[in-house]
C-alpha cells in the first residue's frame, strides 16, 4: 500500500490541468456540484452529452468534499485506481493463487499506461477499472458454471455503460461468446435487472428531457460517428495500438513473450482473457477515431496473463533482465514529454541523451540476472520500485516543466487575474479549454466580443496578455 500511496498520489497537483478533456470533465462536475443537478451535464450553461456521467459524479464528489480545482479532478480517480488494483490481486488470488495474482497486480500497478491515467480526471480509468470488475466476476460463470457472480457482473457492466457509453458491452463480447452455452444464467432476473438499475435510470430520465438532442449527439455523434468517420480529429492507421499497447505495458512489455506459450491455454480462463486482449485491440484498431486511452480495459487482462505466465515460467531472467535495462528510457521520455503533449510525439524535440543517468538501469538489471532463475518476487521488486522511483522524480522535476509549457494553470497564477478580462485572440483548443476551467466561464473570442486586453499563444506556445 506505501508503494501504492508513492505511484498513485505523489505530485497530484503539482501540475495544472492538461489537455482538452481534463479541465473541460473537471468544469462539468464542478458545476454539478455547485448547482445540485447531477443529471445533466452541462458545460458553461449548456449540455454536453459528449460522455456518460459516472467521472462527472465521481470529480463532483471531490469538489463537495472540499478539494481543490487541481485535486478533485484527480484524487477520486487515483482512490478508485488503488481500490481497483486491491480488489484485482484478491480476485485473481482466488482464481489462479496469491503468487500469480500478486505478479499480476504489481505489474499492473506499475506500468506506464495503467499509472498515467489513474492521476488524470478523464473517463478512461473509470472505464477499465468498472468493466474489468465485471469481466473478472464472471470468470467462475465460464470455467466452472457458477453464476453466484453474475448479477455483481452485470451491475458492474452497467456501471462501465455510465462510465464510457457501450463501448462496454462491445468490449464483453468475448465473454458472452465463450460461455454462450450457458448464455440463459444472464437471463435471469438478477443480472438483467442489476444492469437496468445501474444503467438505465440516468440513459431514461436525460433521453426523456432532451429527447432527439441526446439521441444525436450521445449516441451518434460519439457512438456511431466515432466508428467510422473522421470528424471528431483522431484518425490513427491500423497498426497505432500496437505501439501504444507495448508502451502501455512498460517496463513489463518483454513480459508478455511469457504469456505467448500454447500450453497455458488448456484454461478457458486464460483462454477468454487473451480473447478479451485481442478482441479488444482489434476493434479498436478498427475504429478510425483512436486515442491511447482506450486500451486501458485491456491492461488488466494483459497483465493477468503475463502474471500468470511469470508464474509457471522456468526462465525469467532474460525477459526480467530486459525489463529493467528498459528503465533506462525513463530519463529521454522524461525530457520530451513536455515537447511531446505540446505538439505531439512525431515533431517532439528530444534533449540529449542523460547517459548517466541511464545506467543507473544496470542496478535492478544485475539484481535480476541474480535473482530471476530463483525467486521471481524478487526479481520483479527492484523494476517495480525503479518505477516508483521514477515517478517520485519526475514529480520533482518534469511535472513542473509540464505546468509551465502545457498546462494554463501557471501563466493564469502569473497574470494574477488579469487573464479573466480578457478575450481570447489566439490559442489551441487545449488552453482554451484550460483558461476556460480556471476562469470558471467561457471567456469570449476576441472577433466577438473585444474586452480591455487579449489572450494569445505565441508560435512556441507560451501565452501573453496583449492590449487591444
Amino acid at each position: 500500500m506505501a508503494l501504492c500511496g508513492l505511484l498513485y498520489f505523489s505530485g497530484l497537483a503539482r501540475v495544472g490541468m492538461l489537455g482538452p478533456d481534463e479541465p473541460r470533465y473537471a468544469a462539468i462536475a464542478r458545476e454539478m456540484a455547485r448547482s445540485g443537478d447531477w443529471i445533466t451535464p452541462r458545460l458553461w450553461g449548456e449540455p454536453w452529452f459528449e460522455k456518460p456521467p459516472l467521472t462527472y459524479w465521481m470529480i463532483g464528489l471531490g469538489f463537495c468534499a472540499g478539494l481543490d480545482e487541481d485535486l478533485a479532478p484527480r484524487l477520486p480517480i487515483a482512490l478508485a485506481s488503488v481500490l481497483f488494483v486491491v480488489w484485482y490481486w484478491r480476485r485473481l488470488s482466488r482464481e489462479f493463487g496469491e503468487r500469480a495474482a500478486g505478479y499480476s497486480a504489481v505489474i499492473l500497478a506499475t506500468s506506464v499506461g495503467w499509472l498515467a491515467y489513474s492521476r488524470v480526471g478523464v473517463t478512461d480509468l473509470p472505464l477499465a477499472a468498472s468493466f474489468s470488475a465485471a469481466m473478472l466476476l464472471a470468470l467462475p460463470w465460464l470455467a466452472r458454471g457458477d453464476a453466484s457472480g453474475l448479477t455483481w457482473s452485470a451491475g458492474l457492466l452497467g456501471l462501465a455503460v455510465l462510465a464510457k457509453g457501450l463501448v462496454a458491452p462491445v468490449l464483453a463480447l468475448p465473454l458472452f461468446w465463450m460461455g454462450r452455452r450457458g448464455w440463459r444464467a444472464w437471463l435471469r432476473p438478477g443480472p438483467i435487472l442489476a444492469f437496468l438499475v445501474v444503467a438505465g435510470p440516468w440513459h431514461l430520465l436525460v433521453g426523456l428531457h432532451y429527447g432527439g438532442q441526446f439521441v444525436n449527439e450521445f449516441f451518434l455523434e460519439h457512438h456511431v460517428a466515432r466508428v467510422y468517420t473522421d470528424r471528431l480529429q483522431h484518425v490513427q492507421p491500423w497498426w497505432f495500438y500496437l505501439p501504444v499497447l507495448a508502451a502501455g505495458l512498460y517496463p513489463w512489455t518483454p513480459l508478455a513473450a511469457l504469456a505467448a506459450r500454447r500450453r497455458m491455454y488448456g484454461d478457458v480462463r486464460l483462454r477468454f482473457l487473451l480473447a478479451w486482449t485481442l478482441f479488444g485491440l482489434v476493434f479498436f484498431s478498427l475504429v478510425r477515431n483512436k486515442l491511447p486511452g482506450y486500451l486501458l480495459p485491456l491492461l488488466p487482462a494483459a497483465c493477468a496473463l503475463i502474471g500468470v505466465g511469470v508464474d509457471r515460467s522456468e526462465r525469467l531472467r532474460w525477459t526480467l533482465v530486459i525489463s529493467a535495462l528498459l528503465l533506462a528510457l525513463v530519463p529521454p521520455a522524461a525530457g520530451v514529454l513536455p515537447s511531446a503533449l505540446e505538439v505531439g510525439i512525431r515533431k517532439a524535440e528530444w534533449p540529449d541523451w542523460p547517459w548517466i543517468a541511464m545506467l543507473a538501469a544496470l542496478a535492478p538489471a544485475a539484481w535480476c540476472w541474480w535473482w530471476g532463475p530463483r525467486r521471481g518476487d524478487l526479481a520483479l521488486a527492484p523494476i517495480a520500485l525503479g518505477v516508483a522511483a521514477a515517478v517520485l522524480w519526475m514529480s520533482g522535476t518534469t511535472l513542473d516543466t509540464l505546468d509551465r509549457r502545457v498546462s494554463v494553470r501557471a501563466f493564469w497564477r502569473e497574470t494574477r487575474g488579469r487573464a479573466a478580462a480578457c478575450c481570447i485572440e489566439e490559442a489551441d483548443r487545449d488552453r482554451r479549454y484550460g483558461l476556460n476551467y480556471y476562469a470558471g466561464r467561457a471567456l469570449p473570442d476576441c472577433g466577438q466580443r473585444p474586452s480591455p486586453c487579449r489572450i494569445r499563444q505565441r508560435a512556441d506556445g507560451v501565452l501573453e496578455i496583449a492590449a487591444p
